[in-house]
């Protein structure tokens, strides 16, 4: 067990470490050719264009300032003289989250999801095509709300699309930065050798030659697109279908919509950009196998995780690794090698091998099948929770004292050994001969940690070897520096605002589960404290703590009942008349203040599969939109026959009838049915 200089030790390794990192960070940030790596964000949104754009040299350090002035005038006296709780106020704090996140929804503007439903299993009626059998069905058994379908495409051929995608834009990169290179000296065009790697071959102009190349890919691309459009196979039986208020796709939503419970499985939406579309593909059948796999494999890495958990535990442990290593000894007794060894190393040995942990374990919430970026994120959290708990506190407390209770335990007779008792008794034990290694580990991971997380090296060292290597053009840059959205599990508030790019918005639908695992720390945590309470002289008083999991578990269903219904989408049925009434309500402002709104122009490309949208960046195909005058006040019921797609009072013409996997109406006098 470390001591208190070997505590020490540690501190003052993580405060120097922390330290070093912050005032790097402090420097580097301001050099102008790091803008891409600290401030990513602000290039994305558009904030800045270039790296001098960010203001005078006060202004890079508007963060710093104002929190330094909060820090040393309130925070530091509020917590010094143990005011905090002065400050807490009475109402709940789930309550707030509630409430702030309802009020969000209520100044939400109209937005896809709230009008489309994901509806999976999608049966092939006798000789109809999936895209007929939807149009049928939902036009049978929701005539009045029904609006529109997107047929959702798997695209299992597209392999060798996505091959000539990536080829064209190497090739278009080259171009760019030909003539790029061109502009800077007009007086010589660049030129190439069109052999293997530019070594031989015909010395050609390298604009006109890779100009000629990029021709060629989009005829080839096109004629791509039109077998991935033909190919039945590519269909899947999953759609987005849509409805002409937030009323009807609400009923839809919450509704059985067959007889057979396995088809016509109608859920509400995602956000577009919260679809994880390669899981579109998976057959809905095949999900409970895999999160039964999944389940077993969490179950599976966990116990794997316990050799290096076992191992650096060993390391804490002096004595059991010289009874191990004898000739380690000389070595090992040495003053600062012990303190580093029992006061620092444990810690940073575990950081180091939880640090690829959030990657598989997101791999894994992957396979199991969830279509939204916002639930792989919840899933793979609620993995890396788990992991935590078992693995680094319960793991490390029982590992970490094995050679200690492992006498122990082989001298107990079989009813002690069996008690259920001696299990809190056991780990009440352990817990304060682990006491400092978790010290340890807190000061590696909260002080050197963050600031590793804010001085960002990793991503830092690759963008500027990426950009003297290998980034010719700003488009290459621009994706080079992109951080993505916020998935480490160390996440402040600068990078935030500097850096990530979220791609959805949830509004606090996290919190739940945040919350319920709060509750179970403390549960677990109280159980603990029983169970160290029953080795201790304070054992009389411990039935009378007994209440406090009580306690506390009721105060989880209680706002489990009161407020949890406001973060779920998938309501109860004590719930729905409330959705029902919101929907209606907003449906009725959107026709107050909007009333000629076109609902169908709004949702049409809302939720384009990714490689449909790669066409129309490519501007593969023509589109030519002929507005035709119609009354406005037409409507749009069963009589109106329009085939899968628009209203009458906007025709498109394409190459083909099936365009982006959606179905539309051919012009009039020209239909192709």
């Amino acid at each position: 067990m470390a001591t208190l200089s070997d505590i020490g030790v540690s501190a003052l390794i993580n405060i120097l470490t922390a330290f070093a990192l912050l005032l790097a960070f402090a420097v580097l940030r301001i050099q102008p050719v790091n803008g891409r790596v600290y401030l990513p964000k602000w290039y994305i949104n558009g904030g800045r264009s270039s790296p001098r754009s960010g203001g005078n040299f006060v202004a890079n350090f508007k963060i710093f300032v104002p929190i330094t002035v909060v820090a040393l005038l309130i925070l530091i006296p509020v917590n010094v003289s143990s005011g905090t709780l002065f400050f807490l106020r009475k109402e709940l704090e789930y309550d707030n989250v509630a409430t702030m996140r309802l009020r969000f929804l209520a100044s939400q503007r109209r937005r896809a999801e709230q009008f489309t439903v994901l509806v999976r299993n999608v049966p092939q009626i006798s000789v109809n095509s999936i895209s007929d059998s939807l149009d049928q069905f939902f036009k049978t058994s929701h005539p009045d709300t029904y609006l529109c379908y997107h047929i959702s495409s798997a695209v299992y051929n597209a392999y060798k699309f996505a091959k000539l995608v990536r080829k064209r834009d190497r090739l278009q990169n080259w171009l760019d930065y030909n003539q790029l290179k061109f502009e800077r000296h007009s007086e010589k065009r660049p030129t190439k050798k069109t052999g293997f790697l530019g070594l031989w071959g015909k010395r050609v102009d390298s604009i006109d030659f890779y100009k000629q190349q990029i021709k060629e890919f989009d005829k080839n691309m096109a004629l791509e697109r039109q077998k991935v459009l033909k190919d039945t196979k590519s269909i899947l039986p999953v759609a987005f279908v849509s409805f002409k208020s937030r009323w009807g796709a609400a009923v839809c939503a919450q509704t059985q919509q067959s007889k057979n419970p396995t088809l016509w499985l109608a859920n509400w939406a995602p956000e577009p950009r919260d679809i994880y579309w390669q899981n579109l593909a998976i057959p809905f059948l095949s999900l409970t196998i895999r999160k039964l796999i999944i389940s077993l494999s969490v179950f599976a890495l966990v116990f794997f995780y316990m050799i290096p958990i076992a191992f650096v535990q060993s390391l804490a442990n002096l004595e059991g690794l010289e009874r191990v290593a004898p000739f380690l000894r000389p070595v090992i007794e040495l003053k600062f090698i012990k303190s580093f060894l029992q006061g620092f190393l444990p810690g940073l040995a575990l950081k180091i091998s939880l640090y690829i942990l959030p990657t598989v374990l997101m791999i894994m919430s992957k396979i199991e099948g969830h279509i939204a970026l916002s639930i792989l994120e919840r899933r793979a959290s609620a993995k890396y929770y788990y992991f935590m708990l078992v693995n680094v506190f319960l793991g490390s407390i029982v590992t970490g004292t094995a050679f200690e209770q492992l006498h122990s335990f082989l001298h107990q007779s079989p009813t002690q050994l069996s008690s259920i008792r001696s299990i809190p008794r056991t780990i009440g034990v352990s817990i304060p001969m682990k006491a400092t290694f978790f010290i340890t580990f807190i000061m590696v991971d909260g002080w050197a940690g963050i600031a590793g997380e804010i001085l960002r090296l990793k991503p830092l060292v690759i963008f500027h070897l990426k950009n003297m290597f290998l980034l010719k053009t700003e488009s290459d840059r621009e994706q080079a520096m992109d951080p993505g959205s916020v998935d480490s599990p160390e996440t402040l508030r600068i990078t935030i605002i500097n850096v990530y790019n979220q791609q959805y918005e949830s509004g606090a639908a996290f919190w739940p589960h945040v919350h319920s695992r709060i509750i179970a720390s403390l549960v677990i945590s109280q159980l603990l404290f029983l169970g160290l309470l029953s080795t201790k002289e304070a054992a009389n008083s411990t039935p009378l703590l007994a209440i406090l999991p009580i306690l506390t578990l009721s105060f989880n269903q209680y706002c489990k009942h009161r407020f949890e219904p406001a973060f779920r989408r998938y309501h109860s049925s004590s719930f729905f008349v409330v959705i029902m009434q919101k929907a209606m309500k907003k449906d009725i402002m959107d026709q107050t203040t909007e009333p000629d709104i076109n609902l169908k122009t709004f949702l049409a490309d809302a939720y384009l599969h990714p490689i449909f949208r790669s066409f129309e960046e490519e501007e593969l195909v023509e589109v030519r939109v002929d507005k035709v005058r119609v009354d406005k006040n037409q409507s749009y019921g069963d009589n109106d026959v329009y085939h899968h797609g628009f209203p009458p009072q906007y025709a498109y013409s394409f190459s083909s009838p099936t365009h982006y996997g959606y179905h539309y109406e051919a012009e009039p006098g020209n239909s192709r049915d």
